[in-house]
């Protein structure tokens, strides 16, 4: 019997990387969508670069996708088991992703002077230019392969080099035994418009599954473990599509129609894009001429009865700022998605970070205090999207969702919910009989302080809302000096009783140390991830993540009054820990921070603890 060369592994990251066209990400997303089916856990790391078009095999073109599959997994991992480079300067760009025993494949077919002149190499042999132990890599003729392939396929020669992706991801499926049939149906609904494109894409798949099996026998293959799941379907899904998804949950649960009123924005606007399709559920998805009247128009369809949603990124956030407080004021509900990005200004469009925290809070004139959240990973985005909708239909308030680049443009296995899973949301309509007893505007229920909700054209619900200050009880115009305090005042105290409807903030980990790790929104896997490695090494640290944020969970504060030790790692100079510390003056708040257009590595992280709790960092 002949011995098979197979080794299991718990969990593998793999790393596709090539030019902006080399279709490096929808191979990772394949690979991730077939893995997610085969019963992993996934969670991905697009790595878009930030120039549009860069020169064709240039390092500032190169793009990237990462993606960890396997059980246990909650990042995309600090370095890769293999890395995929379809050119030299994606090996010279990704090769410090690598870890040092890792693999790696390339197309030894751009390894023309060309070529490693475009990648900045000194020499004809980058492989031992960059120290590269050659044991460790595979040089596979990928363009020879691959015209071979779709020799007499009627495809013009830019269109067959458009399915080199396939190649590399055939060897890939080989090197880690996932089915091509999986990947086949994936392209025949890609391509269900273009057979003869289909048709191209599935042999260089094969060829790529065969040249591995028949040049490589030697080489050992991997196994890959899966978890004990939860009966149901599974399908990877990114946090912007999530988001997408929550909304339209929140519509079919709130009896309200959505509508979303957008201007595209990197990296938002695949939310628009999404909606955009979903006609069939009734959804209206308007792309605005500008993020002010994106605002606006959303704005509007809140007053006219609909849940409202208009989706942005930092940029876009502080231009619709005026428009947001006007929803303050008017205590209208409306759904504000900021898909977080590198800046200020323009920044890093493409890159992650954690920097709108403050501008989501405090970024009004005035007093406008709002309810802000924050998902904590791409399936989370649908939860949390659900919540953001609940919260401002049955408060009566305007509410940002705080997303970022990391999360909303990676993906995670994801179990589809049934509707029954999720409550009923409940708007605080007007009634008939409150119509009858002389319903005002600013009449409020006893136990939110929400103002109630009537459609124009209701009969006798005529009412005026709006930007200038009401009297509190007839709802006419007030320039009354304690009647505006009043009103600061009630609008201020409707948003601390959201409170009482949100989850308890929990802890994970040792959670009777003295030190707690504390995050919040989009970087919840890597400190969670590094909250279980500082545990098995005898580090004790607790650890919980925030995702409502104002108002914070009742118990909150009294948990981090608990431990000595409070750390805050984010992706900014330190945001959250500056909004803890006011709220706990008598602690001294911790930090580990990190403003590079990345997400955190586990390392950086448990590197951080260690150093605060040995006294070398400040």
């Amino acid at each position: 019997m002949k011995e098979t060369n197979v080794k299991t592994l718990d969990r593998v990251v793999i790393r596709f990387s090539g030019d902006s066209g080399d279709g490096m990400q929808l191979a990772g997303n394949i690979f991730s969508n077939v893995s997610a089916g085969e019963g992993n856990q996934i969670s991905t790391f697009p790595d878009y670069p930030a120039e549009i078009r860069a020169p064709q095999g240039s390092l500032s073109g190169v793009s990237g996708f990462q993606v960890s599959v396997g059980k246990g997994v909650h990042t995309p991992g600090d370095e890769a088991d293999v890395l995929v480079a379809m050119n030299p300067a994606a090996l010279k760009t990704n090769l410090q992703y690598l870890k040092p025993s890792g693999i790696i494949i390339c197309d030894v077919d751009t390894f023309k002077p060309a070529d490693l002149k475009k990648a900045q190499f000194e020499t004809d042999d980058p492989i031992t230019e960059l120290g590269i132990d050659p044991k460790r890599v595979m040089l596979v003729p990928m363009t020879t392969l691959l015209r071979h392939t779709l020799e007499g396929s009627g495809l013009d020669p830019k269109a067959v080099l458009k399915c080199k992706n396939m190649l590399a991801l055939g060897l890939i499926c080989w090197l880690f035994d996932r089915p091509l049939e999986s990947v086949l149906r994936k392209l025949e609904k890609k391509f269900a418009k273009k057979p003869e494109v289909f048709d191209a894409n599935a042999k260089v798949l094969h060829a790529g599954w065969d040249y591995g099996h028949n040049t490589h026998s030697s080489m050992p293959t991997y196994r890959i473990e899966t978890m004990n799941t939860e009966p149901g379907v599974y399908t990877d899904v990114n946090g912007n599509t999530a988001t997408a998804w929550g909304l339209i949950m929140a519509s079919e649960k709130s009896g309200r129609p959505l509508f979303l009123g957008s201007y595209p924005i990197t990296p938002a606007t695949d939310i628009l894009h999404e909606l955009a399709k979903r006609k069939d559920l009734g959804v209206k998805a308007c792309q605005m001429e500008d993020e002010i009247a994106g605002v606006c128009s959303a704005i509007g369809a809140s007053y006219a009865g609909h849940l409202a949603v208009t989706t942005t990124s930092g940029p876009g956030l502080a231009l619709k700022s005026e428009g947001i407080g006007l929803a303050v004021m008017a205590e209208l509900p409306l759904v504000i998605v900021d898909v977080q990005r590198g800046g200020p200004s323009t920044g890093l469009p493409t890159k992650t970070e954690q920097t709108d925290l403050m501008q989501a809070l405090y970024g009004r004139n005035g007093e406008s205090p709002l309810c802000v959240l924050a998902a904590a990973s791409p399936t989370d985005c649908f939860t949390m999207a659900f919540q953001a909708a609940r919260i401002a239909i049955e408060h009566m308030t305007p509410v940002i969702l705080l997303t970022d680049a990391f999360i909303a443009n990676g993906s995670s296995a994801w179990r589809i919910p049934e509707a029954s899973e999720y409550p009923e949301i409940k708007p605080p309509v007007v009634t008939p009989e409150m119509l009858e007893k002389g319903w005002r505007p600013y009449d409020r229920d006893a136990e939110t302080l929400s103002r109630f909700w009537v459609a124009p054209g209701t009969p006798g619900g005529m009412h005026r809302v709006g930007g200038l200050e009401k009297d509190e009880h007839t709802s006419v115009i007030s320039t009354d000096g304690p009647n505006h305090q009043r009103m600061v005042e009630i609008r201020r105290e409707k948003i601390a009783r959201i409170a009482d409807s949100v989850p308890e903030q929990g802890v994970y980990g040792a959670v009777d140390s003295d030190t707690i790790l504390v995050g919040w929104g989009g970087t919840y896997g890597h400190l969670f991830t590094a909250c279980e490695e500082l545990n098995a090494e005898g580090v004790p640290v607790a650890f919980t993540q925030f995702r409502y944020i104002n108002p914070m969970p009742k118990n909150a504060l009294d948990i981090l009054r608990k431990y000595r030790n409070v750390i805050v790692a984010e992706l900014n100079t330190g945001m959250m820990a500056d909004y803890l510390q006011m709220h706990l003056p008598e602690k001294r708040i911790l930090r580990i921070n990190k403003i590079e257009g990345q997400p955190f590595m586990v390392r950086e992280i448990t590197d951080g603890v260690k150093e605060i709790l040995a006294g070398k960092r400040d």
